[in-house]
C-alpha cells in the first residue's frame, strides 16, 4: 500500500509518517514544501528506507500533485498540510487561505480526477483523509458540553475559519462527486519535534534558557491536550475502519488551563533538570496582553471514535508531557538548527 501524504515534514506529518513506517508493508510519498515550521530533519532517520520518498513541493501545485498521483497510484491521499498557528493567522491571514483553502482546493480537485479513473476496484479502497482541527467549532464556556461532531462550525481566527473552510470542501467533494473522505478534528497536539512557536515547547525552551514564560491574559484559557503518537495511532484507525463521509473527534481527554500546563512543565523540569540556582522554573511565568478574539475553551467528545472504531488515547498528560520534554533535554542540536533568526525575531514580535 502506498499513501501521499502531504505536509508530512512538519510536526504531526513527520511522527506518522515514522510510526506507519514502522508497521512495513506500506510505502510514504511525502510532499512538503518546507516553510519554516517543515523540518527535513524531522525524517532523518527514514531518509534512506527504499518505503520513503521525498518530494519538494506545494499542495496548490495542481501538476505537480497529478504527476505524483500517477506515478506512485497511492491507495490514499492524507492532507497534513497546513498554516496552523493561530498569532501568525492574525498577524498574516492570506498565508492562511492560500495553504488552507486554495492549496486543499486544489489538492482535492487533483484526487477527485485521479481517483475518478482509477478500476473499480481501487476505486473502492481507496481515501482522502482531511486531517483538521477542533478550532473549527469555536470557543465553549467552562460548563459547556464537549463538541462532538455534529456541532456547528463557528471559527473565530483566520486560522480556524480557513480550516472550517477546507472542512467544508472535502465535505462536498463527498456528497456532489462521491469522492470517498474522511475528516479528522483532533485537539491540540503535542510531543516530539514540535516547532517551538506553540505553547509546550515554546516554555520548556524558554525555561531552560532562564527567559521569562508568557501566559497570555489570565492562563485560564482551556484546552484539551492530545500526545501526537497517539493521534497518529486514532489517524491510521480512522484511515483503515472508518465510515467514508464521516468526521471523528480525536482528543486527548486531558482539559487543563495553558496556566496548569505552564505550572506542570516547570515541575517536570524541575525534575529532570533543575536550575543551576535552585528556584523552581516557576519564578519565570510572566503574564501578558491576550491575543485578539483568544478563544476561551476547546474540549472534543470523543465517544464516537472510541464506539466504532475501538480507539482511545494511551497517554495521560503527565506521562506524555515527561516524554515531551525528555525529548528536548535529549535533541539540543534540533533545537539549535530550527531555531533561525526568523524565528527569534518572530518570538520578540509576538511576545515582546
Amino acid at each position: 500500500m502506498t499513501i501521499l501524504v502531504t505536509g508530512g515534514s512538519g510536526f504531526i506529518g513527520s511522527n506518522f509518517i515514522r510510526n506507519v513506517l514502522l508497521l512495513g508493508n506500506v510505502s510514504i510519498v511525502n510532499i512538503d514544501k518546507l516553510t519554516y515550521a517543515g523540518n527535513s530533519e524531522n525524517l532523518s532517520d527514514v531518509e534512506g528506507s527504499r518505503s520513503y520518498t521525498f518530494v519538494k513541493g506545494d499542495i496548490g501545485d495542481s501538476g505537480l500533485i497529478n504527476e505524483l498521483l500517477i506515478k506512485h497510484k497511492p491507495r490514499a491521499v492524507i492532507n497534513f498540510a497546513a498554516e496552523s498557528h493561530v498569532d501568525r493567522s492574525i498577524a498574516s491571514p492570506e498565508d492562511f487561505i492560500a495553504t488552507n483553502v486554495v492549496g486543499l482546493f486544489r489538492l482535492l480537485n487533483a484526487s477527485k480526477d485521479y481517483w475518478s479513473d482509477l478500476g473499480q476496484k481501487d476505486k473502492d479502497v481507496f481515501r482522502f483523509l482531511q486531517v483538521s482541527t477542533d478550532e473549527v467549532y469555536g470557543s465553549l464556556d467552562s460548563l459547556d458540553p464537549a463538541f462532538s461532531e455534529t456541532n456547528r462550525f463557528e471559527p473565530n481566527s483566520p486560522y480556524s475559519a480557513s480550516k472550517a473552510a477546507a472542512d467544508h470542501l472535502v465535505r462536498a467533494y463527498h456528497h456532489t462527486y462521491g469522492l470517498p473522505t474522511l475528516t479528522t478534528n483532533c485537539s491540540n497536539n503535542y510531543g516530539p519535534f514540535q516547532f517551538p512557536e506553540k505553547l509546550i515547547p515554546l516554555m520548556i525552551l524558554n525555561a531552560l534558557d532562564g527567559k521569562g514564560l508568557p501566559v497570555y491574559g489570565d492562563g485560564q484559557q482551556i484546552r484539551d491536550w492530545l500526545y501526537v503518537t497517539d493521534h497518529c495511532d486514532a489517524i491510521l484507525s480512522v484511515l483503515n475502519k472508518g465510515l467514508i463521509g464521516e468526521t471523528y473527534n480525536i482528543g486527548g481527554e486531558s482539559e487543563m488551563t495553558n496556566l496548569d500546563v505552564v505550572r506542570k512543565i516547570c515541575d517536570v523540569l524541575d525534575e529532570l533538570r533543575p536550575s543551576s540556582s535552585g528556584e523552581s522554573y516557576e519564578h519565570l511565568i510572566e503574564y501578558v496582553t491576550d491575543r485578539p478574539g483568544h478563544d476561551r475553551r476547546y474540549a472534543v467528545d470523543i465517544t464516537k471514535v472510541k464506539k466504532e472504531l475501538g480507539w482511545a488515547p494511551r497517554q495521560s498528560f503527565g506521562s506524555g508531557i515527561k516524554k515531551t520534554i525528555q525529548w528536548y533535554l535529549d535533541n539540543q542540536e534540533w533545537i539549535d538548527r530550527v531555531r533561525s533568526g526568523a524565528y527569534r525575531e518572530w518570538v520578540a514580535k509576538q511576545y515582546g
